[in-house]
């Protein structure tokens, strides 16, 4: 770990870099620990995306990650042949499809999320749960206010 990370500076470090540190130390970590045929670690994070999304299409994807069209066909369509997903017609609109995950794609995201949820049952050690709720809610007004950037 940095230098610059101890208690006593705790308050003049920036933001950016303690997510950073975050960041890397969940690569880290999942490059070392997680191992699957069907799923990269640079297509984790649209698979999980597909699993907490209600009625999620190709497009939000698109829109989501800042990725090509094709790009994300092709990832899609890399999960759909492995059984993960499945792509359903919208009854709301015939022309647009849904993307759900089939039970094959819920057994393995239960899976990623188990390793997710170590890694950060691991970051959060040593705080109570007050702490934590404090945290994912500074966090979440947080994520909430850069909503700005993404127009």
């Amino acid at each position: 770990m940095p230098s610059q990370f101890n208690e006593e500076n705790a308050e003049n470090i920036r933001i950016y870099h303690f997510v950073e540190e975050l960041v890397g130390s969940f690569k880290n970590y999942i490059e070392k620990d997680f191992k699957d045929d069907d799923i990269s670690l640079v297509e984790l994070p649209f698979l999980l995306r597909v699993r907490f999304s209600n009625e999620g299409t190709q497009k939000e994807l698109v829109n989501l990650f800042k990725v090509s069209d094709g790009y994300t066909a092709k990832l899609l369509r890399r999960f759909e042949l492995a059984g993960l997903i499945e792509r359903i017609e919208d009854p709301s609109n015939r022309r647009r499809k849904l993307v759900k995950l089939t039970d094959k794609g819920i057994k393995r995201t239960d899976k990623i999320l188990k390793y997710i949820d170590y890694w950060e049952d691991t970051a959060l050690e040593g705080l109570d749960e007050e702490e934590i709720k404090v945290l994912k809610k500074a966090l979440f007004k947080t994520v909430l206010n850069i909503e700005k950037f993404y127009d």
